[in-house]
Parts: C-alpha cells; sequence; structure tokens
C-alpha cells in the first residue's frame, strides 16, 4: 500500500498540473477535456507517472459522484425561461435522438466488425449521449455565441439525455449478462427509471426549495455544504428505488436555480467550482484507467466506429428528431456538430466491464478511443462551424 503522504502529493500534482494546462490549452484552442484525459494517461503505467490504476469499481464511483455534482450545477444554473421555448425538442434530441444514435451505431458495428446485435446497440448506447462537461467547456473555452435558440438548446439537451443512455446501457448489458432476459424487459425498466426519477426529482425539488427557504444557517458557508449533500442524497435516494438519479439530481437543479432560495447567486458560483474540480477529477481518473497501448491496437476500428458517429450517426438522431422544430437546417448541422462525447461515454463502458460482458475490454477501449477523437476533431473546430454555417453571434463574427 502506498503511503498516504505520497498519494496526496501525487493527487494535488496531477492537479495543479492540469489546472496549468487546462489554462495554457486555451491560449491554443485545445480543449482541456483532452489535456486532462492526456495527462491521466500519461501519469499511468503505461507513461512516464508509472501509477499503476486498474480499479474500475472506484473509477466508476468517481465518476458517477462527479456527474451527480456537475449535472445538478448544470441544472441550478440553467435559466428556465431561457429553455422553455424549447423543451419539446430538447427532450426529443435526449431521448429519440439518443435511441436513434444507438440503433444506428449499433447496425454498423454488427454488420462491419462482427459484434452481435446487442452488443453493438450496447456501444452505440454508450456512445449516444453529449457530455454536459464537454460541451458546456468547448463553448466557453471558444468564446462562441450562438444564434436564435441553438444555445439553450443544447444546453439543456446535454444536460438531460445522461438518464436514455444509461437506462440503454444498464437494459443492454443486464440482456447479455443474463440469457433468460428479454429485450420486452427494457420497457418496464425504461418506465421505472424516467417515472421514478421524474418524481423523486420534482418532489425532492420542491421539499428542497422549502427546507433552504426556511433554514437559517448561522454561517453562510454551511448553505454549498448542504446543497451538496442534498445532491448526492438525491442521486442516492432516486437509484436505490429503481429511478435515473442523473435524471432526479438535473431536476432539483433546474428546481432550485429557478426558485427563490437563499445564497442562490454563492450557491451558483460554488457550484459551478465544484463542478469544474469534479470535471477535472473525473478526466483524470478516467485517464490513468485506461493503458495507451490497448488504445493502438483498437485505432482502426476506433476510427470508423466515430467517423461514422459524427458523419452519420449524430446527424441522423438530429434531423429525425427535430424534424417538427422549427429549426433552419443550419442549425440542425451545427447541432449535429456540437454532439461531443465526454467523460459520460466513459464512465458508461465500465457498466459492462465491471458485469464482466461479452467484448467488455473492447467496448471500453473502442469507447475511450471515441472520445478523445471527438473531442479533438469536434471541439476544436466548434468556432469554425459556427462560421461556416452562420450560426455564430456578430461579435464572434467580427472576432
Amino acid at each position: 500500500m502506498p503511503h498516504i503522504e505520497y498519494v496526496l502529493l501525487a493527487a494535488s500534482a496531477l492537479l495543479l498540473l492540469a489546472v496549468v494546462a487546462g489554462m495554457a490549452s486555451d491560449r491554443v484552442g485545445i480543449p482541456p477535456l483532452l489535456v486532462f484525459l492526456a495527462i491521466g494517461m500519461l501519469a499511468g503505467s503505461d507513461g512516464p507517472g508509472g501509477i499503476y490504476f486498474d480499479d474500475a469499481w472506484l473509477a466508476q464511483l468517481v465518476g458517477v459522484i462527479a456527474l451527480t455534482l456537475i449535472l445538478f450545477a448544470s441544472g441550478l444554473a440553467t435559466h428556465w425561461p431561457e429553455v422553455r421555448p424549447v423543451l419539446w425538442p430538447a427532450l426529443s434530441l435526449a431521448t429519440l435522438g439518443v435511441l436513434l444514435t444507438a440503433i444506428a451505431v449499433g447496425w454498423f458495428v454488427t454488420l462491419t466488425l462482427g459484434f452481435s446485435w446487442i452488443e453493438g446497440v450496447l456501444l452505440g448506447a454508450i456512445v449516444s449521449a453529449t457530455d454536459a462537461a464537454a460541451v458546456f467547456s468547448v463553448l466557453t473555452m471558444s468564446r462562441v455565441r450562438l444564434t436564435g435558440r441553438l444555445a439553450p438548446l443544447l444546453e439543456l439537451e446535454s444536460g438531460s439525455n445522461d438518464p436514455m443512455a444509461v437506462f440503454l446501457t444498464l437494459g443492454l448489458t443486464h440482456l447479455l449478462a443474463d440469457a433468460h432476459a428479454s429485450t420486452l424487459d427494457l420497457i418496464p425498466l425504461f418506465l421505472r427509471q424516467m417515472g421514478i426519477g421524474a418524481a423523486v426529482g420534482l418532489v425532492l425539488g420542491k421539499g428542497i426549495v422549502l427546507l433552504v427557504r426556511r433554514l437559517h444557517l448561522d454561517v453562510s458557508g454551511a448553505y454549498p455544504v448542504l446543497t451538496t449533500a442534498l445532491a448526492l442524497f438525491t442521486f442516492g435516494a432516486t437509484a436505490s428505488l429503481g429511478g435515473s438519479g442523473f435524471l432526479a439530481v438535473y431536476l432539483v437543479g433546474l428546481i432550485m436555480g429557478n426558485s427563490d432560495v437563499r445564497e442562490r447567486p454563492s450557491l451558483v458560483r460554488f457550484h459551478g467550482g465544484l463542478a469544474s474540480l469534479m470535471e477535472i477529477a473525473m478526466f483524470l481518473t478516467l485517464g490513468l484507467l485506461v493503458f495507451p497501448v490497448r488504445l493502438v491496437t483498437v485505432a482502426g476500428v476506433g476510427l470508423l466506429v466515430t467517423l461514422f458517429l459524427i458523419v452519420v450517426a449524430r446527424p441522423l438522431s438530429v434531423f429525425v428528431s427535430l424534424a417538427a422544430a422549427r429549426l433552419r437546417t443550419r442549425d440542425k448541422v451545427m447541432v449535429s456538430w456540437v454532439g461531443l462525447r465526454g467523460a459520460v461515454p466513459i464512465v458508461l463502458a465500465t457498466f459492462p466491464l465491471l458485469e464482466g460482458a461479452p467484448r467488455a475490454d473492447l467496448i471500453f477501449d473502442v469507447v475511450f478511443f471515441t472520445v478523445l477523437v471527438s473531442v479533438l476533431v469536434q471541439g476544436t473546430t466548434i468556432p469554425l462551424a459556427a462560421r461556416v454555417l452562420r450560426v455564430a453571434a456578430p461579435a464572434d463574427i467580427a472576432a
């Protein structure tokens, strides 16, 4: 067992390096998320850091906690009057869009790589959701302001599509692990996860608002501690009831952020900073988990899957999901291009890994490679795409 002081020294050094490297990456136009992953990989057993880390359960735990707090912060900072006009298009993207992406990628993987149908759709489900942390980070870094309803649409979609991806991943992993399970079992699982998640989120959201209003804490710094504990409690309570904890915690944050509660401005700032810390910790941990040598062996397969995802599956799901939305074609193309994959797919890839599902190691490596290419290609070209499609605000165009 390593000494505690060495663990703390290594952790603090990685965090400091991530912060400094993230600042430098802003200036050269590289998404910080890519830098965080790279630092984790270099610090791992295949890199000069030599830190051996092969604990998928611990990485999943870090990822779930981080995503919980990131989604809570996202909901807290979301202004309902701005996103309400795009509610139905965003929900269509977050549900139907995720499903169509999973099916399309599953069909491609089954056809070209010899996966079974369930294995292929499982891979597609894992990479189907856009990552709120990745989208917000890249848009902020690129300083691109999108015109019309694009920004709130992307904000609401990326913050609300995780529950559908989690449901598909868990359900398909169960089908692979249990030979007696049927695809029809996914229907009650979906209804249970979404129904309980929405109900608990709404009830706890209203209850937490009343609680925070009535509590008079002597120390203002206690309010962030309270809300952090309540966010984690919301996820744990919802998941223990069989519901979607991610959906519930996002709804709680959304309700709190749009209610008159004590210390709301300071809570938004605190949870924004906490979300940044969680984002760095999550990407560093997931970077440590992967073995870069194995990525080389899946580079060809990973590149094929990524190109199909970016060029075919994502645009197909966007145009079908937004068929009834009053959006220009150029807006839909931009939504297709901003479908970044981030930490969420990597965290989801640990579920079949822990269940010992067939091809779980290969799926994890392909997913990690897909995330790297997605962030590198899409993340670095968002400003260019916005200008070419003429969906950037005038100030950005002039800049």
